[in-house]
């Protein structure tokens, strides 16, 4: 049911969209590159438009305001949509909600006083009004809902996602988890009656880049978010593969890196660069490379592709 980055790079230059696994909960779908605000602060707005102007058609946030500012982040999306640049229904919109231990308890979406799932309801309540794009606020509604870090315990995380699955398939369209590992993804496929649409984990050599992880979200249709897949891999930046690569499909290196990791098969990438520059060259890469990797570059494409697995230890 979806349509994976593997072997040609066809599908990327068709359309750079995946489809979701789970068509009834995910209707939209997900852009091979995501764009990320972690960090952005007072510059959300316009770093945001400026993504969705350059091209970009997700975006990912949070309801976190130690590190995202998810109000501005819907600045943004609103003043793109104002201008005509997009339309909501072409949009992937993706928010989290972070536990207590990832809060600054100065300044967050609900009170240390509340319940679990209290705090979980005022999240997304949060969330639903900083990303509304409706005049109708009763219309708002999110692409992914991300648990941002797996709860203390497994029965907490269980309560949150629980929690989440009530808005499911209307105010949120699919849940997802973050920074997590292949235990707790492997216990919410068996338990719950939703399943997990995304995963989204640090692509880097810490976690042998998520070979196991990636094997089971692969086996059950879910997608893996890549983060990190830049900064987390200079020696992959480095490696002989990306560089045949660049050179050979007249990319910068960092294009060739993605185009690589998107190629490992339901995968898509968080990008967060701030550069419009970057941004559009980082679409309009991944295109260039989707088209080299068609008819008389096939094998060589494949080659590449099958090289890289063996340097992250993939079989």
């Amino acid at each position: 049911m979806m349509a994976s980055s593997k072997a040609s790079m066809s599908s990327l230059a068709a359309r750079m969209k995946l489809k979701s696994a789970h068509d009834t909960i995910l209707p939209n779908t997900i852009p091979t590159l995501v764009y990320g605000t972690a960090w952005k602060k007072e510059r959300s707005t316009d770093l945001v438009y400026q993504a969705l102007k350059q091209g970009f058609r997700g975006v990912d946030t949070a309801a976190q305001p130690r590190h995202y500012q998810e109000k501005l982040v819907g600045d943004g999306i609103r003043k793109a949509i104002a201008e005509g640049i997009v339309k909501r229904e072409d949009l992937y919109i993706q928010t989290k909600f972070t536990p207590l231990s990832g809060q600054d308890k100065d300044d967050m979406p609900y009170s240390i006083a509340q319940s679990i799932p209290e705090r979980v309801h005022s999240s997304v309540a949060s969330s639903l009004a900083n990303l509304n794009t409706s005049s109708n606020a009763e219309d708002s509604y999110i692409d992914c809902l991300v648990l941002h870090s797996p709860m203390p315990s497994l029965p907490e995380t269980y309560e949150v996602w629980k929690t989440l699955s009530e808005y499911v398939p209307h105010r949120i369209r699919a849940l997802g988890i973050s920074s997590t590992d292949l235990d707790t993804v492997a216990s919410l496929i068996s338990d719950m009656d939703i399943p997990p649409s995304i995963v989204q984990n640090r692509f880097y050599p810490a976690t042998h880049w998520e070979v196991e992880l990636r094997k089971l979200c692969h086996e059950n249709d879910i997608i893996y978010q890549s983060f990190w897949t830049l900064s987390g891999n200079p020696q992959l930046l480095r490696s002989s593969v990306v560089q045949n690569l660049a050179k050979d499909a007249g990319v910068e290196r960092e294009v060739a890196l993605y185009c690589l990791v998107l190629g490992l098969e339901r995968v898509c990438i968080l990008d967060g660069t701030t550069n419009p520059e970057h941004m559009r060259g980082d679409l309009a890469g991944v295109e260039m490379v989707g088209s080299w990797a068609e008819g008389e570059n096939k094998v060589r494409w494949q080659q590449a592709l099958q090289d890289f697995k063996s340097v992250i230890g993939q079989s």
